[in-house]
């Protein structure tokens, strides 16, 4: 009988993070009992060969036992690149049927539990099991921003709910609302028993006995957001800051992916200000590294290691670049501004002179965000919006919206409707032309 058919988890998996994200939520009981749990591992890197997956990185054997079997996407889907492949729609049931004889699932009944449902690999997987509920589990702070494009509700109706981390107490996620998905948490404290397993495995991690400054790096300019100059000045930026504060040793653990060349910028500009670096590009997280390393101070740009920093390990934490990526970040709807929004917002700037204040009304502000990024998507947030911007845009928040932007919608701050349209009037700027050669011809001229 149909009913009697066993059930097998698939899990898909891209980092180490959302490795031991999945881990803490299997353990927090998050997850029904199945007849098999099935983790499908994706390396998204741009050039696979050269990282590792996710089940080759130190301290995944501690998260192993959570999963009965392991599978590569890359294998299963070579020469093809996961980010850029997905199934024809008319080759989708030969794709099913070819997952479930690769990976012996035979006729059993599939839930699907992906990262970055709106992106390939989660979206090619999720539309092969067609009719497969789905779990969508977040491991950043773009859970609480908008849904970064339109999903198909054929996948997005099959959504049942959304798992994240209480990064940001108090702030409920935005993704995939427009389903009326509920967001639901995984536990902290599970999250943390998860990382303490993975910090227990790295054994050739010493804790020094000056506490650092650890500098964490992006790679930014691989997302286009920065040029490589600039972020090279960005972390430079940083390990002045951390020396303008007293840190006589600083750690910065680069992006796996980053160019060495950066360590070598660094070790200069940490050569001139007088200070000890040391450079840590093994694949571990930064959450192993806190724990082994103890930092005095965590430093960053937007990384959700910040907040996992502050929420889970109560480490001090401070953010530089981010005003500078809120005025470059485009176009204005990219999935990185709610992320900028909330460090800029509630972390500490480097060089504060202590009048810095977290933003008391941040739920308020990334709704309003969240609705000029998305409109199409979230139009019942308007109204919220609304309310923000007319009762709370001043200087400080000025940053978070750009008035062009505000403009198009209609919302308070925007230009008024009955002047908007002045700036490309042709006549108008063919009378401002005229008026200001007459000005230059009359300064010319002189007195008589």
């Amino acid at each position: 009988m149909p009913g009697d058919r066993p059930t097998t988890q698939i899990f898909c998996v891209s980092t180490l993070y959302g490795a031991a994200t999945l881990a803490a939520a299997i353990d927090a009981g998050l997850f029904r009992p199945a007849a098999r749990r099935l983790l499908v591992v994706c390396n998204n890197a741009a050039s696979p060969e050269l990282h590792p997956g996710v089940d080759r990185m130190p301290g995944f054997g501690t998260l192993r036992d959570r999963f009965d079997d392991i599978v590569s996407w890359n294998e299963t889907i070579a020469p093809f690149h996961p980010k850029s492949w997905a199934p024809r729609s008319g080759d989708v049931p030969l794709w099913e049927r070819h997952l479930r004889l690769a990976w012996a699932l035979g006729d059993d009944r599939v839930e699907v539990t992906v990262e970055s449902i709106q992106v390939n690999p989660a979206l090619a997987i999720a539309e092969i099991f067609t009719g497969a509920p789905l779990t969508v589990y977040a491991d950043g702070l773009m859970s609480y921003g908008p849904t970064r494009s339109k999903i198909d509700p054929l996948i997005g109706g099959r959504v049942r709910r959304l798992l994240h981390l209480d990064l940001v107490p108090g702030l409920a996620p935005l993704l995939l609302t427009e389903f009326g998905v509920e967001a639901e948490l995984v536990p902290s404290e599970e999250f943390r028993r998860v990382l303490e397993g993975l910090a227990d495995a790295a054994e050739d991690i010493g804790t020094p006995s000056v506490a650092p400054a650890l500098i964490l790096g992006q790679y930014l300019s691989a997302l286009s957001v920065l040029t490589p100059q600039e972020e090279e000045e960005l972390h430079v930026e940083m390990v002045r800051g951390a020396a303008a504060l007293g840190h006589t040793r600083v750690v910065f653990k680069p992006h796996p992916a980053a160019p060495a060349a950066w360590s070598g910028l660094l070790a200069d500009e940490a050569e001139k200000a007088g200070i000890e670096l040391t450079v840590f590009d093994s694949p571990v997280l930064a959450e192993v590294l806190y724990q082994r390393l103890k930092p005095a101070l965590v430093i960053g740009c937007f990384s959700t290691a910040l907040f996992t920093a502050s929420a889970f390990f109560g480490l001090p934490v401070a953010r530089t670049g981010t005003a500078g990526l809120l005025e470059r970040l485009s176009p204005y709807q990219n999935s990185n501004r709610v992320p900028v929004t909330i460090v800029d917002a509630l972390v500490t700037p480097l060089d504060d002179d202590g009048s810095f204040e977290p933003e008391a009304r941040i739920g308020e502000l990334v709704t309003a965000v969240g609705y000029t990024m998305q409109p199409q998507i979230h139009p019942g947030l308007r109204p919220a919006a609304e309310a923000y911007l007319s009762r709370h845009l001043d200087e400080r928040t000025w940053r978070f919206f750009k008035r062009r932007r505000l403009t198009g919608l209609g919302l308070p701050g925007g230009i008024p409707a009955q002047f908007a349209g002045i700036p490309r009037n042709a006549t108008a700027r063919r009378m401002v032309r005229r008026a200001r050669k007459l000005r230059q011809t009359v300064l010319r001229a002189g007195p008589r």
